[in-house]
């Protein structure tokens, strides 16, 4: 009989909530499709577990002062930078990309802890609010945490979208129950580490593993608001299983965002900003571009500069700084992103750079892509491909690139690239996205942490980042205290008499317009 393989458990194992004897599912490495480690996934109970012991564990840290949540933040937040080249190795081993791309994981978790380590204070304070009746009743509102907070989180983006999200949940009182991709646990895991050797306390910051449609659901039951990142149609899911339930969600979801490159931008600058756009992080990106709309009037030199970039991009192989684009996270992944370039260029699309995959390098490398000729008939042209895939379409106007561009079901990114910054805002306001970059991809609206990040339409429901990335995760309570007269009939007057002076007061507060 042949003795079973023995477990390669991850030190960071430890971190998960799942039981000695838990069942197991290899993690392969993307870049080489070697074997990384055995992941122990968490059953139902596990999931009913962990968050009753964060329920528990959250009471005490709501009456935490929000100075001392904000210190935990700020030391979590020095040991990510100083420590961060384990982070790196951590996420290019799980997901196959580029060691630039990793790094903006770091900052983005960096930078989350800064802006909201500045921002709790002001914006979780109690306030006052103008009462029913000015000096008759004094009002103010409290911003309460919701409880347990679940964050599921997908694989393109495992340390951004877990912890980034994770950072508001806390500091506004709450716990939060991670649930990572299968394939990028580690990293969610090596966050939870940090978090508690920064000082967090026990309990606040668990980590769930397993399939998402296993797994997921149980989170959803369990938690008091959810915050879900990744494709439309598991959103649908996740906010009907929320509506049963009555409970709030966030949900960023898929993107088939559009590049507007004007008629006055400068093509070789704008080649530049698209390469950036349509192949950060290999295209498993949801606001990068896949779709790009060139006036004519720059089209043939914008074209040859940008496939010439595209082409000369490299593929990572391995861990380290050599590579300018990763490969993809899985084997299914890799056949979903062929079968859109094969079917286009069989219904007469043409390849300008790229269209293969490419095994010489790694087992689920495929080379940065750039088509021609791209329409209706072709899945690529509404599908999201969420890799190195970009079409090419030329336009003749603004009013025709807008028209285009909200020309589909998705709503959450776009960019304009212009030398005329005034036209190009006035455009922007024209895109139905929840966010418009000018002269950029994606980086200045995502990395702009004061102003929200959402998608509209079948992008997704709520935002992240700004003030209300924070407020997502408190129920406002309103505390109203009635001095002196009530509203009841008062002074000895009857009810009519006394309605007339209710009449009277208000309508006095009316003329003074404030």
């Amino acid at each position: 009989m042949t003795a079973a393989p023995e477990l390669v458990l991850h030190p960071l194992a430890a971190e998960f909530a799942a039981g000695p004897t838990s069942a197991t599912r290899p993690v392969t490495a993307p870049l080489s499709g070697a074997h990384l480690h055995d992941l122990p996934l968490s059953t139902l109970a596990d999931v009913r577990r962990v968050v009753a012991a964060a329920r528990e564990a959250q009471r005490s840290w709501a009456d935490t002062s929000i100075r001392d949540r904000v210190r935990i933040i700020h030391r979590f937040h020095d040991l990510v930078l100083r420590r961060r080249n384990e982070a790196l190795d951590l996420l290019q081993s799980e997901t196959g990309k580029s060691r630039p791309d990793a790094l903006e994981e770091i900052l983005d978790v960096a930078l989350v802890c800064q802006y909201y380590g500045r921002r709790a204070g002001r914006v979780l304070k109690r306030r006052r609010s103008r009462g029913a009746l000015p000096l008759l009743v004094g009002v103010e509102v409290v911003p309460k945490p919701v409880g347990v907070v679940g964050i599921i989180a997908p694989w393109n983006y495992p340390l951004s979208l877990s912890v980034s999200d994770a950072i508001p949940a806390l500091l506004a009182g709450n716990a939060a129950v991670i649930k990572p991709d299968v394939q990028t646990s580690l990293v969610a895991a090596w966050a939870g580490s940090l978090l508690r050797e920064a000082g967090l306390p026990d309990g606040l910051y668990a980590v769930v593993t397993g399939e998402g449609p296993e797994v997921g659901p149980a989170v959803v039951d369990e938690v008091d608001h959810v915050m879900f990142t990744g494709s439309t149609a598991t959103g649908r899911r996740v906010a009907e299983q929320c509506a049963r339930r009555l409970i709030g969600c966030t949900l960023e979801l898929g993107g088939k965002n559009a590049m507007i490159v004007r008629a006055d931008a400068n093509p070789i600058k704008a080649a530049d900003t698209a390469v950036r756009a349509c192949f950060s992080n290999a295209g498993e990106l949801c606001i990068s571009m896949e779709r790009l709309y060139v006036n004519d009037a720059v089209y043939e030199e914008f074209v040859a500069e940008f496939a010439r970039r595209v082409s000369g991009l490299t593929i990572a192989s391995d861990i380290g700084w050599d590579g300018d684009v990763g490969c993809l996270i899985s084997p299914a992944h890799l056949e979903r992103v062929k079968a859109h370039v094969d079917d286009a260029v069989k219904m007469g699309a043409r390849v300008l750079a790229g269209g293969r995959a490419r095994p010489d390098i790694g087992p689920l490398a495929f080379e940065p892509t750039l088509l021609e000729g791209v329409d209706e008939s072709m899945a690529v042209c509404r599908e999201e491909t969420f890799g190195p895939v970009a079409s090419l379409y030329r336009v003749f106007s603004d009013d025709e690139a807008i028209a285009l561009a909200n020309d589909t079901t998705y709503g959450l990114n776009a960019s304009i690239l212009t030398s005329d910054l005034r036209a190009g805002r006035a455009m922007a306001r024209r895109l139905n996205t929840g966010s418009v970059n000018v002269n950029e991809g994606y980086a200045a609206s995502w990395g702009s942490m004061g102003a929200p990040m959402g998608g509209v339409g079948e992008s997704g429901l709520g935002s992240r980042h700004g003030d209300q990335g924070l407020l997502n995760y408190t129920e406002p309570q309103t505390i109203a205290t009635q001095r002196l007269l009530g509203f009841g009939p008062q002074l000895g007057l009857d009810r009519q008499k006394w309605g007339g002076v209710l009449a009277a007061s208000v309508g006095a507060m009316g003329r003074l317009r404030i």
